[in-house]
C-alpha cells in the first residue's frame, strides 16, 4: 500500500473570486467528501505537482488540516490542457475499517515469447477495478508475459490472487494478448476487377458495332453511281 501526505488549509470562502485569486496564488481548491460532512480546502500547487507525477486512484494520501488528519483517495480532478495545470480536486475521505471500491493500475513486465516470433503484444486492460480494505490496497497489479506465444491472452480471472483484494472488473476482460501482424493486401478486389471487366468488355462491344459500321458505309459508298457531270444530260 502506498501511502503520502499533503499539508493543506481548509477554506470558508468558495466564491468565483476567491478561487480565481487561490489559482493565482498557487494554490488548488479542492473538496473532500464521503464523511458526514464534505469541507473545502486549498492544495499547495507546486508540493502537490512535485509529489504526484501521475494521480492515481490507488494512492492513499494523508491529508494534514491543522490538528486533524483525514486519509483519502483522489477520486476525480478538473486539468486544463490549456494552461497545462491542475484546476481542482475531488477527495475521498476513506474509513480504515470499510471496504473500498477503487482502480488499480496493470503494469507488464517480461518480453513474450510471440514477441519474438513476430507477434504484437497489446495491453488492452490497464486498470482493474477493485474492493478491499484500506491496509490491503495494492500499488499495482503486475503481469509477467514472457510465456505468452502468438495468440495467448491473459484475462482478469487470471489475475493473481491477492489477499483481501476481490476484482469487480469483469473475469471475461483480457488484459493483454499477443497478435500476428496484419497482412496488406495490395491486389485489387474482385468486385472491382469485375467491374473493369464489363467496361472493358462493352467498350469492345462498341467498337466492334462501330467498326462494322464503318464498313458497311464504305461498301455502301462503293456501290452507290456516280453522279453525272453538270452541264451534261444523261442519256
Amino acid at each position: 500500500m502506498q501511502k503520502m501526505t499533503l499539508k493543506v488549509d481548509e477554506r470558508t470562502k468558495n466564491t468565483k473570486r476567491e478561487v480565481g485569486r487561490m489559482r493565482r496564488t498557487g494554490k488548488i481548491p479542492a473538496i473532500v467528501y464521503g464523511q458526514s460532512k464534505n469541507f473545502s480546502i486549498a492544495v499547495d500547487e507546486y508540493e502537490f505537482n512535485t509529489k504526484f507525477k501521475v494521480i492515481s486512484e490507488n494512492i492513499i494520501i494523508t491529508l494534514k488540516i491543522g490538528n486533524m488528519d483525514v486519509d483519502v483517495l483522489v477520486k476525480d480532478y478538473q486539468e486544463s490542457l490549456l494552461k497545462n495545470r491542475i484546476e481542482h480536486l475531488d477527495f475521498y475521505a476513506i474509513d480504515p475499517n470499510k471496504a473500498l471500491r477503487t482502480h488499480v493500475p496493470i503494469h507488464l513486465t517480461g518480453s513474450a515469447i510471440g514477441q519474438r516470433e513476430g507477434g504484437i503484444l497489446e495491453h488492452l486492460l490497464h486498470e482493474v477495478e477493485v474492493e478491499c480494505l484500506a491496509k490491503n490496497l495494492p500499488e499495482n497489479i503486475i503481469i509477467d508475459v514472457s510465456n505468452l506465444a502468438i495468440h495467448d491472452s491473459v484475462h482478469v480471472r487470471e489475475l493473481p490472487a491477492l489477499e483481501g483484494v476481490k476484482f469487480i472488473t469483469s473475469s471475461d476482460n483480457v488484459v493483454c494478448h499477443v497478435v500476428t501482424k496484419a497482412a496488406e493486401i495490395e491486389e485489387k478486389p474482385a468486385e472491382e476487377a469485375v467491374v473493369e471487366g464489363g467496361e472493358a468488355a462493352e467498350g469492345g462491344e462498341a467498337a466492334e458495332t462501330t467498326e462494322e459500321g464503318a464498313a458497311a458505309s464504305k461498301a455502301g459508298a462503293k456501290a452507290a453511281p456516280k453522279a453525272a457531270p453538270k452541264g451534261k444530260e444523261e442519256k
